[in-house]
């Protein structure tokens, strides 16, 4: 959880980041790469100017770099088309990341998978200790 909570306008505005986003990376990119992205979730500082995008795909390992590379070389063609759409006075600027939490989320099933298939026969459902909902280093994740 963020230190601070978002105020309406931020979140207002981070959701709209997301769907236009989503609309330009399908419609309006010639990279392939850029055209099978999914963006998931969008952060917006407080005073406007900056936001962080997560974006997933299947990419491999190897990909990743490149098309964060090529995501932040497009920001500012992105930025012009976000500005009438989004109708700020000033847009902000954009940083992507690539989001984990589908990776995280597969893997924690697996592990539960795993002690599921390792108890015994006289376990009850297990421990019980798999906790709450986890933050597993995405848009949700703690440090923004």
């Amino acid at each position: 959880m963020p230190a601070r909570s978002e105020s309406p306008r931020t979140r207002r505005v981070a959701d709209r980041i997301v769907v236009e986003l989503a609309e330009i990376l399908a419609q309006k990119t010639e990279d392939p790469r850029l055209r099978a992205l999914t963006v998931t979730a969008a952060r917006v500082s407080r005073d406007l100017s900056a936001a962080r995008v997560w974006v997933s795909g299947r990419l491999r390992p190897e990909e990743e770099r490149s098309v964060v590379a090529a995501l932040e070389h497009a920001a500012p063609y992105f930025r012009t088309l976000l500005a009438p759409r989004l109708g700020l006075r000033v847009v902000p600027t954009i940083r992507f990341e690539i989001d984990r939490t589908l990776e995280a989320g597969a893997r924690i099933e697996e592990l539960l998978r795993e002690i599921h298939d390792t108890g015994t026969p006289d376990d009850e459902g297990g421990t019980g200790g798999a906790g709450g909902p986890g933050e597993a280093g995405g848009p949700d994740g703690a440090g923004a």
